[in-house]
């Protein structure tokens, strides 16, 4: 299925940059005024008209090919095993939790002894003091 899914991308892919080079190589609407009062050359590698006509289709057949390689992504993408019951039933069991107080505090461990914790034993990050605010410190206009 791997190898699969790596073909069917690279297939994509390849029309992609194909359908960017044959879109940047045609000439746009304006193109065919100019052509018509002389200016532009009627031989070319396709003949007259036939540039234009080649490189559409080719545009187009890539096009169809890309939307196919999308299609066929989208729906190996979305193939999934059949089982039945919750999703919530493959999840993995949860972390015993240790109830200690200073298992809740950020940045402290818990002591290696089982003895009760303290006031004293836990350490407390003091808490920022705000600045006051002084005459000098307000902006004048």
């Amino acid at each position: 299925m791997s190898i699969l899914l790596t073909v069917i991308l690279t297939v994509q892919m390849l029309s992609a940059l194909g359908m960017i080079g044959l879109i940047l190589l045609q000439h746009g609407k304006g193109a065919d005024m100019g052509a018509a009062f002389g200016s532009g050359s009627s031989g070319s590698l396709f003949g007259a008209s036939g540039s234009a006509n080649f490189l559409s289709r080719t545009t187009a057949v890539l096009a169809a090919v890309f939307f196919v390689c999308t299609l066929a992504l989208a729906y190996f993408g979305n193939l999934r095993p059949q089982t039945s019951g919750s999703v919530l039933e493959g999840a993995a069991a949860p972390a015993p939790v240790d109830a200690s107080p200073a298992s809740q505090i950020p940045g402290t461990s818990t002591p290696a002894s089982s003895a009760p914790v303290t006031p004293a034993t836990v350490n407390t990050v003091p808490a920022p003091v705000a600045p006051v605010s002084a005459p000098s410190q307000i902006p004048s206009k």
